[in-house]
């Protein structure tokens, strides 16, 4: 058995040798910015999911900026997007100056609730943004069928989903836009970054000028043969450039890519691995009538970014575990309820996501985690049962 004193971690970061080796290489290049390792983690990327283009952003926060602004939402518009979520979802629609409107989710993947998005579209409606709860997709079939012949935008937030598929097809293939995060305790982890996939060139080619200042041609782009203002051609490095629009200093570096590039190679044995820890989670917490373990629905494949359960005595539970040094987490506490967004928008009523999120604790969940960590997490919450 494990030592009790440890603090088992509710994420960790699968890193090894070859984190290691990639990193150091990058740093011995002397090109540790935006390079060439960041255009190859966005080519590698958009083939993972199936996608034409990738854009590397440092941030998946920024990616939902990016993605908004791409969409053209801005003020006067409305984005609706459940409150079970982090704050960056709704953050970034309050960016461009649009109006936040949550809707409930549904009671069996938390993922948002296409009747009650349906409820809250008006004529103001500009986009949608799902999240893939916990890395379980939502149900995107509904939603489709709810913009169908209107002008409205699916961006899915897919923080939690890299890996996950929806009836066959890998997630961040599916909508306008797609948005990820490579945050440290993602399932895909560089420490921090994010990605926007797109099938749209033109897309494509806005978004990588939005994410370095609105600048017409980044740094490394300019070693390459350049067009000078005079129609010459030189080899070398060009230093002329343009700015057409307002940009943002959102790119990816060449650091953070190359931790990608190992995290993308190692991504569908890590996401394996989550899946058959979860499922030896369900299969011993089968027979405590007291803990609800996650649904996944039928043809869906889920990245198992966190393993959720839902306890009349959350809080309890919560700190009965971490006296025996196992860490435990909530994912949410539902955005409209904080106090920012209580005073912008007092009347909200969610009452399923009301009713489920005091119930919720994220256990631990990670890779590399132990036979014998989880057998310890286990017994644990069986004896606080009894």
């Amino acid at each position: 058995m494990i030592n009790k004193r440890e603090m088992i971690p509710v994420f960790r970061p699968s890193y090894g040798r070859e984190e290691i080796e990639t990193v150091t290489q990058v740093l011995k290049s002397g090109w540790i910015g935006l390079g060439p390792e960041t255009a190859k983690f966005e080519k590698q990327f958009a083939s993972y999911v199936g996608s034409r283009y990738a854009v590397a952003l440092n941030s998946g926060t920024a990616s939902l900026h990016l993605a908004l602004m791409q969409a053209n939402i801005g003020p006067g518009d409305e984005v609706v997007l459940p409150a079970l979520t982090f704050v960056s979802t709704a953050h970034a629609v309050m960016y461009v100056g649009a109006r936040p409107v949550f809707a409930d989710v549904r009671s069996d993947s938390l993922c948002i609730c296409p009747e009650d998005v349906a409820r809250k579209i008006t004529p103001k409606t500009r986009a949608i943004i799902p999240v893939h709860y916990g890395g379980h997709p939502c149900d995107m079939e509904e939603l489709q069928q709810l913009v169908s012949r209107k002008n409205i935008t699916i961006i899915e937030d897919a923080a939690h989903a890299c890996g996950s598929s929806y009836r066959g097809q890998r997630i961040g293939n599916i909508s306008k836009f797609t948005c990820f995060s490579f945050h440290a305790v993602k399932n895909l982890a560089t420490g921090d970054g994010g990605m926007i996939t797109t099938n749209s060139e033109e897309d494509f080619k806005c978004l990588m000028q939005l994410r370095w200042m609105g600048i017409t041609k980044d740094t490394w782009g300019r070693l390459e043969k350049v067009t000078m203002p005079n129609e010459s051609s030189q080899k070398g490095y060009g230093w002329y450039y343009e700015v057409p629009e307002l940009g943002y200093k959102y790119h990816m570096n060449d650091l953070a890519a190359a931790l990608g590039l190992v995290q993308l190679s190692k991504l569908e044995a890590n996401n394996i691995r989550r899946r058959e820890l979860a499922k030896i989670y369900t299969e011993k917490f089968s027979d405590i009538s007291e803990i609800e373990c996650p649904e996944v629905m039928p043809d869906v494949i889920t990245a198992q970014h966190n393993y959720v359960i839902r306890c009349d005595k959350r809080d309890e539970l919560h700190l009965f575990l971490r006296e025996h040094n196992i860490s435990s987490g909530v994912h949410y506490m539902p955005i409209h309820l904080q106090p920012f967004y209580r005073r912008l928008f007092p009347d909200v009523s969610l009452p399923m996501t009301e009713k489920q999120w005091i119930r919720l604790l994220t256990l631990p969940l990670f890779p590399d985690m132990s036979q014998d960590e989880q057998a310890y997490i286990i017994d644990c919450i069986r004896k606080f049962v009894k």
